[in-house]
């Protein structure tokens, strides 16, 4: 229990922290994407996967970043030492969508932007957290989009997208995320 309210905590404290991002345009970039790397660190513990997606406790739990990474170590020393559920966590980079079918959180970077609707469409129907940025990347059947509005870093969940990859995500994670649905379906 102490475990579960320490947890929503630092949520909480997340999601302070993304309505005081600094204004200076040097500082907003360097602490946007270490926002973004604590999100994607504590996105592990506030998603649930299917028992095949981790079926032993040897299985890390894969943080994958598919493209550009715009981290840099900054992600790699939030989970260093860590685990969620029994898993370690770790993190990887790759360069094409077929080396992350293993992962179960792949933020996929702007740099992939033009390859976008294949690397969706190749991950459907898998049990992989996809992560992005923009409230269209949710809206294009992406899971998470990070959306930065009036310099506040905001979540928008696509339901629809993480039922279909069967992961079920804390309602106290889509309390503080706009639902949105896919391009022409209702939300």
């Amino acid at each position: 229990m102490a475990l579960l309210a320490r947890r929503a905590s630092i949520l909480a404290l997340l999601v302070l922290l993304a309505l005081a991002l600094p204004s200076p345009a040097s500082a907003k970039v360097a602490n946007e994407y270490d926002l973004k790397a604590a999100f994607l660190f504590h996105f592990a513990q506030f998603v649930e996967w299917p028992a095949e997606a981790m079926p032993n406790k040897s299985t890390p739990l894969t943080i994958g970043i598919l493209g550009g990474d715009p981290f840099g170590k900054t992600l790699d020393a939030m989970v260093a030492n860590e685990a969620v559920r029994g898993h370690k966590l770790v993190v990887r980079r790759f360069r094409e969508v077929g080396e992350a079918d293993s992962c179960q959180i792949l933020f996929i970077s702007p740099s992939e932007d033009a390859r976008l609707g294949v690397i969706l469409s190749h991950l459907k129907g898998r049990s992989i957290l996809t992560v992005g940025e923009g409230k269209g990347f949710a809206l294009r059947s992406g899971i998470v989009g990070f959306v930065l509005s009036d310099r506040r870093l905001r979540l928008a969940v696509n339901l629809a997208a993480a039922n279909a990859s069967r992961l079920t995500i804390s309602s106290k994670l889509l309390r503080q995320s706009e639902i949105v649905g896919p391009a022409g379906l209702p939300e």
